[in-house]
């Protein structure tokens, strides 16, 4: 029996693309085989998109819907990771709702799974607009002020790792945090295996976004007080 591939996908208010997103993914889940899963996680959405959900899983055995209350995207991502290793996944691939990436370039991460603990896109042509490029240097910044780490690109949403090494790391992670990813990304790049490939990552391609400029000035701000203490907690 192959490995076991759990794909984590956060979703929030997505009904204009969840379909899409689905129909993408879910042939990764069955050429991966075994027991690989496509692990959606609705975000408590106020549209129509654990309902689409519910329907496509119908006749697709390997799409496993669920829905929790409300906690925004970190948190969602973080439920999604400890449901796939309670459920016995030997690898857990993250990627999100909105169809900025493609399934496509998937193939590559995972011919390298053994040699990594995590293998994580790297976005060096964002196609999402001028903001979203500068939200990402700024963060490179704050992450480099913060940890002392270089991290190419530390929120990707394109991200494949080893079930034991994500099973400690997110041990360390304070249950419902917000910038999870970020702070994986810097504990593997301090702690373990990493490998970059640039992958392409486009516009969004339907729906709204539910973060704008505002929202990440304010998690911006208070990233820099959450990462020091962070920081403390990993050096202790």
């Amino acid at each position: 029996m192959g490995d076991c591939l759990y794909i984590v996908i956060p979703a929030y208010n997505e009904q204009d693309n969840i379909r899409r997103v689905v129909e993408d993914w879910y042939p990764v889940v069955e050429k991966a085989g075994g027991e690989s899963r496509l692990l959606i996680v609705d975000d408590g959405s106020k549209d129509d998109t654990f309902e689409i959900l519910t329907r496509l899983a119908r006749n697709r055995p390997r799409l496993k819907p669920v829905t929790k209350a409300n906690q925004g995207h970190g948190a969602t991502v973080l439920y999604g990771y400890r449901y796939a290793l309670r459920a016995g996944a030997d690898y857990v691939f993250q990627t999100d709702s909105d169809g900025q990436t493609l399934a496509s370039e998937f193939w590559p991460f995972w011919k390298r799974r053994k040699q990594y603990d995590m293998v994580i896109g790297l976005r060096n042509h964002r196609e999402d607009g001028l903001s979203r490029v500068i939200v990402t240097k700024v963060l490179k910044l704050t992450v480099l002020f913060c940890f002392h780490v270089y991290v190419p690109d530390a929120n990707t949403p394109f991200r494949l790792m080893s079930a034991e090494s994500l099973r400690a790391n997110v041990r360390k992670i304070p249950k419902n945090y917000n910038l999870s990813n970020v702070v994986l990304s810097v504990l593997y790049e301090k702690y373990y295996r990493t490998k970059y490939i640039p992958i392409t990552f486009r516009p969004r391609q339907g729906g709204v976004n539910s973060i704008n400029i505002r929202k990440i000035a304010g998690i911006g701000r208070k990233a820099v007080t959450d990462f020091m203490k962070i920081n403390q907690m990993i050096r202790r």
